[in-house]
């Protein structure tokens, strides 16, 4: 077993992650105030994630989605090939999980504009908008489950603390048998 690294991910991405993960946890454990630190939090993930997505098309390699952003007929067969294990190791991440980053972003973010909205004039006190809120900030617990699962089976399946890889920004190289 090899104890070479190599820098897969860059700082901005894993301060990214993990100050994103602080600030859904603060939301939460905020929803029902105070009020201004709720709102403030919201505030900050919505930057963060503006920041990600500029990343996601000018940062290093596996920070952009072009490394990992595929089409539905390539998530589907890696979770086929998952099911029936031969799913491949990636460096950066498979197609499954790039989906998954896709759909948490595309989640936080209308969940920090849904915030938003009910502090404007044309949705202020509008249930309807506090609803989809709520429900949008529901299926990101989902979406972090599924996504922590995730995390948990392939770091299993190919022997590699990808949490830990996510703090030090390093992976072992592919190797043969990883390139299948």
């Amino acid at each position: 077993m090899t104890t070479e690294r190599i820098r897969v991910w860059d700082g901005f991405v894993r301060l990214f992650h993990w100050s994103l993960v602080a600030g859904i946890a603060t939301a939460w454990l905020t929803a029902d105030g105070p009020k201004l630190l709720h709102q403030g939090v919201g505030y900050a993930i919505a930057g963060l994630v503006a920041l990600r997505v500029v990343w996601g098309l000018i940062g290093p390699r596996h920070a952009r989605f072009a490394d990992f952003i595929r089409g539905p007929r390539a998530v589907l067969a890696h979770l086929r090939d998952l099911r029936a294990g031969r799913g491949r190791r990636h460096l950066g991440h498979n197609p499954a999980g790039g989906a998954m980053i896709l759909a948490l972003l595309m989640t936080v973010a209308g969940t920090a504009l849904t915030g938003w909205l009910q502090t404007t004039d044309a949705f202020w006190g509008s249930s309807t908008m506090e609803e989809v809120h709520e429900v949008l900030a529901t299926l990101i617990l989902v979406l972090a489950s599924l996504h922590v699962a995730g995390v948990l089976v392939e770091s299993l399946r190919h022997h590699e603390n990808l949490v830990l890889s996510m703090l030090t920004g390093t992976k072992r190289p592919l190797s043969d048998r990883d390139r299948g």
